[in-house]
């Protein structure tokens, strides 16, 4: 009978690891056995085990078999298709059933019988490796790259950057498809199978910072009712996508900064490190240079989570994807609110073009369906789309007092006067592009 790969033994009694490697020999190519599960995570990543055969009970003190649960539900979490067969006492098969409920492939019980042992680990390699042969196809995402060539060089870029395990900075206005092009990333990378975990950095508060990111213990603090893993933990084997990266205070930096260099986290209410392998990709509307240099962000994180910076042009800039977009959004709604075939009027399709579009591709998305649901006919009008101007009236004008009043009319007669090129904006007003966009965002231009 041809040997199967890899088994991957976690058992704390050495007398029982001796003689399941002498029993195995003959049907395993290699054999790696673990006294402990404090390296089991990282041993699986760098020998890609077919099975591993896990012990219920690691602690002489503590033999409820929740150890042998915890240790099971972190290597489902990190490789879901792993067969894992439970090794335990008579007295747990109980616990035993649990876990195959919780993913668990089979059990063997102690004292073992040696030919239903092999058996059963045999059996568990045989599903593994008809598993492996299947072919399973990459995520697609919706992410529509355009024409234009700032958007062909960031395409060409991505395709490279994909596949490494490169950290990855993600910047551009509010609206230009930030968390897309993070999804597309993953899409392409060798961590498609597993998931993207997406964290708002500005939705998270502080108080919940450390138990959301990193996990807690039960009675780490009030309402802390069970055991659970941080967002960190859930992405392990996948990628953590970090959106507004800009938003997290000051004080709470350094906590991401540890996690980043250790590759572990400590969850609130313990001291025990638990490895966690993550693609980093992170995303922000905000200049992070020049917050750095406002003492505001932490240079050595932004050195940490900056391998590889991508920036997403405006819409604005990119005036020959309007059109070809629109159209996909109106395909898209039309089939959502049942609707037939609808197109865009010349009229339609030039003021759309003409407009502005300062909250990019999500105003763009937000403007269609509305014209959509509002279309009674096959064709969508001109008169469809409102965009109401927002200019202040001369007296107004003539009632401002503060200087941000005086700043924000200035803005906006700067942005009429040069048609929304906000590079010309930000260079009649003597302050860069990215400063523009902040001031945009502030007076809700």
């Amino acid at each position: 009978m041809a040997k199967t790969r890899t088994i991957l033994i976690v058992d704390d009694n050495r007398g029982v690891l001796s003689a399941m490697k002498m029993l195995l020999k003959p049907h395993f190519e290699r054999i790696i056995a673990l006294p402990s599960p404090v390296s089991l995570l990282s041993a699986i990543r760098m020998e890609n085990p077919d099975v591993v055969l896990l012990d219920m009970n690691f602690t002489d003190a503590l033999n409820s078999g929740n150890e042998g649960l915890y240790w099971l539900r972190e290597i489902k979490r990190m490789a879901p298709a792993l067969p894992v067969v439970l090794f335990t006492a008579y007295g747990d098969i109980d616990l035993a059933v649990r876990g195959i409920k919780e993913g668990a492939t089979d059990f063997v019980v102690k004292p073992w019988n040696n030919a239903k042992l092999i058996e059963t680990l045999l059996s568990a390699c045989q599903e593994q490796l008809k598993g492996r042969k299947k072919k399973e196809e990459p995520k697609t995402t919706t992410l529509f790259w355009g024409t234009g060539m700032a958007m062909r060089n960031l395409r060409s870029l991505v395709e490279k950057v994909a596949e490494t395990d490169a950290n990855v900075l993600i910047t551009g206005e509010n609206g230009t498809g930030k968390e897309v092009l993070a999804r597309e990333i993953h899409a392409l990378s060798k961590r498609y199978k597993r998931d993207m975990v997406t964290v708002d950095m500005g939705a998270v508060t502080e108080t919940l910072f450390e138990s959301e990111l990193f996990g807690h213990k039960k009675g780490a603090f009030t309402d802390a009712h069970a055991d659970r893993p941080g967002k960190f933990e859930a992405a392990s084997g996948g990628t953590i996508f970090l959106d507004e990266i800009g938003n997290l205070p000051y004080h709470l930096q350094a906590k991401l900064l540890t996690v980043l260099q250790s590759r572990s986290v400590v969850r609130v209410g313990t001291n025990h490190a638990i490895p966690v392998d993550v693609r980093l990709i992170c995303a922000t509307n905000a200049n992070l240079d020049e917050r750095v240099a406002q003492g505001k962000f932490r240079e050595d994180l932004l050195y940490r989570i900056n391998t590889i910076h991508l920036e997403i042009p405006p819409l604005r800039e990119r005036k020959e994807d309007i059109i070809p977009l629109a159209e996909r959004f109106v395909i898209r709604f039309a089939k959502q609110y049942d609707k037939g075939p609808l197109i865009l009027s010349e009229a339609a399709q030039r003021k759309l073009v003409e407009h502005p579009w300062y909250g990019n591709i999500r105003e763009l998305e937000h403007a269609i369906e509305k014209a959509v649901i509002i279309c009674d006919g096959v064709t969508i009008c001109d008169t469809m789309f409102h965009f109401p101007k927002k200019s202040l009236s001369p007296a107004q004008e003539s009632a401002m007092e503060t200087l941000e009043d005086m700043e924000l009319v200035m803005i906006r007669k700067a942005i009429d006067k040069h048609e929304g090129n906000l590079s010309a904006v930000a260079s009649q007003l003597g302050i860069t592009r990215q400063t523009l966009y902040n001031k945009m965002k502030k007076y809700g231009l």
